[in-house]
């Protein structure tokens, strides 16, 4: 599958320094920031600092190295956040999934019950 990455998406533009966040978490890899919009009491977004356009396309071409560095800043986030209760991950992929930045992240929710995703 061809992945086409827009430059000038949020994201991006975050990354490039264009657009403040609320900085939670940082690495080589990854930028870890609180939602604008939260969701649940803790709702941080993990991004990778590479050109990926959804989990998919990261872990197709993503390096072992930046793999690693966006799951451990997923986990230190995590161990920060106070979810040692239970939190939950998304990472919504393209129009059925209702992706809204073509930049891959992952949600952190938590800090609250949070109920089932989907109805049983």
């Amino acid at each position: 599958m061809q992945f086409d990455y827009d430059d000038q998406n949020i994201f991006a533009k975050i990354l490039r320094g264009e657009i403040p966040n609320s900085t939670v978490f940082e690495n080589d890899h990854a930028l870890a920031f609180k939602d604008i919009v939260p969701q649940a009491p803790v709702h941080v977004l993990v991004i990778p600092k590479g050109p990926y356009v959804s989990i998919d396309d990261f872990a197709a071409n993503a390096t072992p190295a930046e793999q690693a560095g966006f799951f451990a800043a997923v986990a230190a986030v995590c161990d920060m956040s106070g979810v040692e209760e239970g939190f939950r991950t998304i990472a919504n992929t393209r129009a059925h999934g209702v992706q809204d930045v073509p930049h891959f992240h992952m949600h952190i929710l938590g800090g609250k019950p949070l109920g089932r995703m989907l109805p049983a």
